[in-house]
């Protein structure tokens, strides 16, 4: 999943737009840019954050400068803790040619401390648009680790994982009303598939994206 390959493919399975979101950090998104600029393909900045509940929560931004100040005040959060590559693999930062450049010595895997109930208006302060992932999943979602949708949280509307079991959103009384989106989440480049679903924006831009994500998916 190097960024430069990452754009290509998305390219290749039809997609118009795309969004590079690892985990609790930004550090290859500048890469994945430059690429789907090549490609043709409008690419969103992003992230998945940890919360310090361990909640999975995609954040999108209108451009690296605010990703990126994002991604400090992440790192802030982590408390300092370095990664351990024999565990958790190296964390490779690369160029638009999918060469290495650098390596990222803090641990991305664990959890930020930042709280579920002050993710939103955090991203939102830099620009972005925050909303939980994969809410159907039984682990790293809002729902398997807090047990309910509060729209106190502040988000517009949430992702499903395109395995969401059927009436799944209509058989929970506090999802009445919370619009969806369905996330791809590759982890692979196998799993990258075919858009499912469109946006109807006045501009190809990544803040027609962002305000659309506001509006709940309208």
């Amino acid at each position: 999943m190097t960024p430069a390959t990452l754009a290509g493919m998305c390219r290749l399975a039809g997609l118009d737009a795309a969004a590079l979101t690892d985990h609790n950090s930004c550090g290859n998104c500048a890469a994945f840019c430059r690429a789907a600029e090549a490609y043709g393909l409008l690419a969103l900045p992003g992230m998945e954050l940890c919360t310090l509940e361990e909640v999975h929560v995609v954040c999108l931004f209108p451009g690296l400068d605010q990703a990126m100040a994002f991604q400090e005040e992440v790192y802030r959060r982590l408390e300092g803790r370095t990664n351990d590559p024999a565990i958790f693999g190296r964390q490779l930062l690369m160029d638009v040619d999918d060469h290495v450049v650098g390596e990222e010595a803090a641990m991305l895997a664990g959890a930020a401390d930042i709280g579920v109930y002050e993710a939103a208006g955090l991203v939102e302060s830099f620009g972005g648009v925050a909303y939980p992932a994969h809410i159907d999943r039984d682990s790293f979602s809002l729902l398997s680790n807090l047990g309910l949708w509060d729209p106190a949280m502040g988000f517009p509307l949430a992702e499903v994982s395109r395995r969401c079991p059927p009436g799944f959103l209509d058989g929970r009384p506090d999802l009445r009303g919370v619009r969806t989106v369905t996330g791809c989440d590759a982890h692979y480049l196998h799993q990258i598939e075919a858009g499912g679903q469109t946006m109807e924006l006045p501009e190809a831009t990544p803040q027609a994206v962002l305000d659309w994500l506001r509006r709940g998916g309208r």
